[in-house]
């Protein structure tokens, strides 16, 4: 086990994040009353399975404690060395870090509410919330197309028995957990309790693209934004929602503002009081959107938190 430490640019609270993930369906999250954020999942190289015990200390004042994680890193049933300077240790640490959207660095954020009221109420209702991504791109990937037609939560009940049956197992602070299959594993599957026959064989291409490369989290951020989303409707499956959830919260980019969901534009519409007209518009809805920059994935993420609230209530 290496222990890595990772220091917040900006507001960020892990118990934040926590609560986001117990509300959001697909990432099958219990509660842990012990305030640990247990992860299991598979490496970006295809190869590796990681485990991460994460803890943040919670206190009071404007500057965010530093992130702590153990984290360990198999190979088949072999864990390997402990080593924070090991290029694999590294490699799940840059991971964490984009996981939790601690790659960015959000010292700007705030600043965004002195111009925006609504941001400003965003954040004091979140405060230290930022998206709390899939573990890759590949993993966004497939589920959305296990996703696709079919309810939400019968989706994460199939996600859940993936991992269950097919991934690897992992002791995490005492507690074991299935990560999802890597794609090596999953390209090898040929039935999947649930999934027709053309979104299994989607899953298997989309577990091929994620060994050669092509849904690398470093380059899908590095290209342009429009540029990134094309070239990944070139996937099987893979729309114009979900070419932008894999960009968002797959590979973690921070400032694209989702010009196909419908969800995001009703509560702009409803936060921003916008007429039909507007509210009816994407283009137009970009363009209030480019207030939020360099953050828009970020406000997007609170504005979908909001309207889950509301509609909670």
């Amino acid at each position: 086990m290496t222990s890595v430490s990772i220091t917040p640019k900006g507001p960020f609270s892990l118990a934040a994040s926590r609560r986001f993930l117990e509300d959001f369906t697909p990432a099958s999250y219990d509660h842990a009353a012990d305030g640990v954020l247990r992860l299991a999942f598979p490496a970006d190289d295809g190869v590796h399975v990681i485990g991460c015990a994460v803890r943040q200390k919670e206190t009071a004042g404007s500057t965010p404690d530093a992130v702590t994680a153990d984290i360990t890193v198999h190979h088949g049933d072999t864990t390997l060395p402990a080593g924070s300077g090991t290029d694999h240790h590294r490699a799940a640490r840059a991971q964490l870090a984009r996981i939790l959207s601690l790659d960015v660095d959000g010292t700007g954020f705030p600043a965004l509410a002195d111009a925006d009221p609504v941001v400003a109420g965003l954040q004091a209702d979140w405060p230290g919330l930022r998206p709390v991504c899939f573990h890759s791109p590949y993993e966004a990937a497939v589920w959305a197309v296990i996703g696709n037609r079919i309810r939400m939560s019968q989706a994460a009940a199939i996600k859940a028995r993936l991992a269950r049956d097919h991934g690897q197992a992992v002791q995490v602070a005492g507690e074991e957990l299935h990560a999802f299959p890597a794609p090596g594993v999953l390209r090898r599957l040929d039935r999947v309790e649930g999934l027709s026959d053309t979104k299994l064989e989607r899953l298997r291409a989309l577990s091929e693209a994620a060994l050669d490369g092509g849904l690398d989290a470093a380059t899908l951020r590095d290209q342009p934004v429009e540029s990134a989303l094309t070239e990944l409707q070139g996937l099987p499956g893979i729309g114009p929602f979900s070419a932008g959830l894999v960009l968002i919260r797959g590979a973690g980019h921070p400032d694209v503002f989702p010009a196909v969901e419908p969800r995001l534009h009703r509560a702009m519409a409803t936060q921003y009081g916008l007429d039909a007209a507007t509210a009816g518009d994407p283009a137009r809805l970009a363009r209030l959107a480019t207030s939020w920059r360099p953050y828009r994935s970020w406000v997007a993420l609170l504005l979908r938190a909001r309207a889950q609230d509301s509609a909670s209530r």
